[in-house]
């Protein structure tokens, strides 16, 4: 078939899941890439996300990092309407609301219910004009449509299919067990007209000899009605590429690398922690990401304070940990500290949040190893940035993603110099300890090669040229074990 009867043929086509982290983002990216390599126009889209993961757009707003990584597959530029709604967890029940990159609000989870038909009109909206400059739009579903419960005003899964006449392909996972039960029970859970827009399945994350499979296999399209599209081996190298749910967090032990260790404590709300993937991929360096309830490695040589969505409660958190008193400890025996974002808010002697920005209004007491104070509040800082590091004169690309100002004595020894002149973050005066507001230091090959020098490590990284090449590896993957022609034949 060639590529300019594709583009005839094409349209839009969902991936949802049977539940959370059965690989519906990993398998779009990497769709998106292998439609891309067939000479298509392809956009990702997913119309609610959950996710304190989030990346900045060109044009100034946030989505999904997932969605990022697929735009990136994609070979365009990240835009707001691939994700037109951001939930950002803040608390058990509670989560700010970004629509169009914008944020409009608080919302509590039984709230947010009465929110979702008001929000549909900015799912479509965005939708139409992705659909408007591609040929083909690989929409991506949110947790399982067979939540049923959650079915009246539904926007991630087949509210929006049906809404947007958008075909479904299921996709289960047979690594976490009990793959025939899961597609099976989901047909048996869903109404009608909702499995009638479900036009088949994939079975993912397969490990050993296929064909032991092929009855499992039958049994679902005998059980469903629904074609098997693809059984798909399990793709390891899928660890190369960034993670967006915090679920991927409680499965990592200790990085296999060998050399300086990194130590960064896994807050209850913590943020755009994919940030550090690139430090865990370098075979010089032990990065270990600290459970609740473990010690903050006496060893480590950098402990990492990471960004967060609640920074008060997640000061709190740290301090309910124990990890206050081994920072302290880690910083007497000479160890290098970094915050980033809320991570350096913490790292401040105050840290007041007065209009209730990130939960009830308050103020806390910080860990004072940096003589600032931080006020939440204001607009929200979402823009790219690059700049040089002071420290160690290394050029850095990033973004900035945060609430409030930062102000005191180490804000005189700043942090970062940014290309258009400004000045961020602080350092100790004997600088062990510093912080910033710019996320993605450790994605920028110099600047990690720079961290890493002066801890006595050496690069041996090219991270952003790896991304490219494990998306590559990630289409041929998907080609190998899926008819690509048959999955584009359901698009409409």
């Amino acid at each position: 078939m060639s590529a300019g009867r594709q583009r005839l043929q094409a349209g839009a086509l969902m991936v949802q899941g049977t539940g959370s982290d059965v690989g519906k983002s990993l398998l779009v990216a990497g769709l998106c890439r292998a439609f891309v390599l067939r000479g298509l126009r392809v956009r990702p889209f997913k119309p609610q996300n959950m996710s304190n993961n989030a990346a900045v757009t060109p044009d100034g707003g946030e989505i999904g990092r997932a969605q990022a990584l697929q735009a990136r597959a994609c070979r365009v530029q990240p835009h707001v309407d691939m994700n037109p709604v951001l939930l950002k967890p803040q608390s058990e029940i509670g989560a700010q609301v970004v629509v169009q990159g914008r944020v409009i609000g608080n919302a509590n989870a039984r709230d947010y219910q009465t929110w979702k038909p008001r929000l549909m009109g900015a799912v479509i909206e965005s939708f139409a004009r992705l659909k408007a400059q591609a040929d083909l739009v690989l929409v991506e579903g949110a947790g399982s449509p067979a939540e049923v419960n959650l079915r009246q005003g539904d926007i991630a899964n087949m509210g929006f299919a049906r809404a947007a006449d958008t075909p479904v392909v299921l996709v289960g996972d047979i690594d976490r067990g009990g793959v025939i039960a899961q597609i099976v029970g989901t047909k048996a859970v869903l109404d009608a007209p909702d499995a009638a827009m479900i036009q088949g399945f994939l079975v993912n994350k397969f490990r050993g000899d296929a064909s032991l499979f092929d009855e499992g296999m039958r049994a679902i399209e005998r059980h469903t009605g629904w074609p098997g599209l693809g059984l798909i081996p399990y793709f390891a190298a899928a660890s190369r590429l960034p993670a967006e749910d915090a679920m991927a967090l409680e499965r990592l032990g200790p990085s296999a690398g060998q050399g300086v260790t990194i130590a960064i404590p896994m807050l209850a709300r913590i943020a755009n922690f994919d940030e550090f993937d690139p430090l865990r991929l370098e075979p010089g360096v032990r990065l270990i990401m600290v459970a609740p309830g473990e010690p903050l490695p006496a060893g480590a040589d950098l402990t990492i304070l990471p960004g967060s969505k609640a920074t008060i409660a997640d000061l709190a958190f740290f301090r309910a940990q124990g990890w206050d008193i081994d920072l302290i400890a880690h910083r007497r025996r000479g160890g290098r500290i970094l915050g980033v974002c809320g991570g350096y808010q913490m790292l401040g002697r105050r840290l007041a949040d007065p209009e209730g920005t990130e939960g009830p209004p308050g103020a806390a007491e910080g860990l004072g190893l940096l003589d600032v104070a931080t006020v939440l509040g204001g607009p929200k800082a979402l823009t790219p940035v690059g700049g040089v590091c002071l420290d160690n004169g290394a050029a850095f690309c990033g973004y900035e993603m945060h609430i409030g100002r930062t102000g005191g004595p180490d804000c005189e020894r700043p942090m970062l110099r940014l290309a258009d002149g400004r000045e961020d973050g602080a350092t100790s005066p004997d600088g062990r300890v510093m912080g910033c507001y710019a996320h993605g230091l450790f994605g920028d090959d110099a600047q990690r090669a720079a961290w890493l020098r002066k801890l006595g490590a050496p690069s041996q990284l090219a991270y952003e040229r790896q991304v490219e090449q494990t998306l590559d590896e990630l289409a041929a993957h998907l080609a190998a074990h899926i008819d690509l022609d048959r999955l584009l034949s359901l698009a409409r």
